[in-house]
């Protein structure tokens, strides 16, 4: 089948990224190729956001549906051609002459920068995050948002309909749970400095959620004597220099601020992408860990669960239907199964890929008989494997020599091989 073809067949958004190289894997992924329900490559088993994927306006289309009908309406569009939201990023452009015979002009392009009037604070705010995570158009930088909006803020844990088969009630009760986020949970950071924030009181949401008790007028009008104290980071506690950006996240309350760099996810400890935030319980989460704090996520296909039934297995959780090998995908419940690298194989696919090869009769050894293993070598544990190279004296609880996965019974036999 012609890649044309191949692309045309494929339906929910499969043909993004169709055939981009994987950044991990290297020469040894054929190319990106989405999982029916995974969410992960066909080919090479990594995520999507390991992928050299082209950027395209589907990043946008996703943060743009995020901040639909909540207070940040400001920072999207709705597009003439489906009235869908589009996210109105903030892109900055910074120029500056460059010493040369004929004079030209070095331009920066930020893909991403702070939504604020005054360039010089945003261009500040930019500095003081380390500089393989600035997001500069063509750099390692912004690869590394590209990952973080991926990983942060998966557009299945928004919309239903990025979501494998989920039936009308887990529909409705996913609508429900985005709705009560935004409303509760949902925010964007605002970069200002220290002592320019005016008194505001937290609202009743940001209350319930564990933000500030008081309002910030001892921030806000704080007039700065030799004993007073000064801005410290919520995060890291040390103080904020004189002049230097802060960032303020208004669920948590304008007594509370942080250095740029600072402002991160209280479980991945990543730079919370473009500054969107989840507040709870006094902490600030990334959009999948706020999301995993609230609700169980399958392991499977990397969606939160909103059905009554669902299976624990292997310290995870899982929907009944994608508890499946992750090799062939057949339904692992009530069959015998190994984890490899946390991932639960089936039987058959487990002694076609994953299995250790015995050095006596060089088979696969089934992951239910006895073996021994030594320095890496493996054996079963039988009278016809187990054995000395030399003689062929079975070894079973006998003491042996071993060299280069070869077992002997005494130092003549060894010599007597070796010569």
């Amino acid at each position: 089948m012609d890649l044309e073809n191949k692309v045309k067949k494929m339906g929910l958004g499969h043909e993004i990224g169709f055939g981009a190289p994987c950044l991990k894997c290297k020469e040894k992924c054929e190319g990106f190729e989405l999982h029916f329900w995974r969410k992960i490559c066909r080919n090479c088993k990594c995520g999507q956001e390991e992928h050299d994927i082209p950027s395209s306006n589907e990043d946008d289309r996703k943060v743009g549906k995020l901040f639909e009908d909540t207070k940040y309406t400001t920072l999207i569009a709705k597009l003439k051609s489906d009235g869908n939201p589009m996210y109105k990023r903030n892109v900055m452009i910074l120029t500056s002459p460059v010493p040369a015979k004929n004079i030209s002009i070095d331009t920066v392009t930020y893909e991403w920068a702070p939504p604020v009037q005054n360039q010089t604070l945003a261009r500040q705010y930019m500095q003081m995050l380390p500089r393989e995570k600035q997001p500069v158009a063509g750099s390692e930088g912004a690869q590394y948002r590209k990952k973080q909006l991926a990983k942060q803020l998966p557009a299945h844990d928004q919309d239903p309909s990025k979501c494998h088969e989920l039936s009308p009630s887990e529909v409705r009760h996913m609508e429900q749970f985005v709705k009560k986020y935004k409303k509760e949970a949902l925010g964007v950071g605002d970069v200002k400095l220290p002592g320019e924030v005016g008194v505001r009181a937290p609202d009743e949401n940001n209350l319930k959620n564990g933000g500030g008790r008081g309002t910030s007028s001892a921030v806000g009008t704080m007039e700065k004597s030799p004993n007073q104290k000064a801005y410290s980071c919520y995060h890291c506690k040390l103080n904020m220099r004189e002049g230097d950006p802060a960032v303020y996240a208004e669920r948590a309350g304008y007594d509370k601020l942080w250095h740029p760099s600072c402002f991160v996810c209280c479980t991945c400890s990543e730079l919370l992408v473009d500054m969107i935030y989840f507040w709870k319980n006094g902490n600030l989460y990334c959009g999948r860990h706020y999301c995993d704090s609230e609700r169980p996520r399958c392991a499977g296909c990397d969606e939160l669960i909103f059905s009554n039934e669902y299976t624990l297995a292997e310290g995870q959780n899982w929907h009944l239907k994608h508890f499946c090998c992750f090799d062939c995908d057949c339904v692992l419940a009530g069959i015998t199964y190994i984890t490899v690298n946390d991932k639960p194989v089936c039987k058959s696919c487990y002694m076609k890929s994953h299995a250790v090869v015995c050095q006596g009769c060089h088979n696969a050894i089934d992951p239910e008989v006895q073996r021994v293993t030594y320095n890496n070598f493996n054996w079963h544990a039988t009278r016809e494997c187990f054995l000395c190279s030399c003689c062929s004296k079975c070894l079973i609880g006998q003491k042996f020599i071993s060299m280069e996965g070869m077992l002997f019974c005494s130092v003549e036999c060894k010599e007597k091989m070796m010569s």
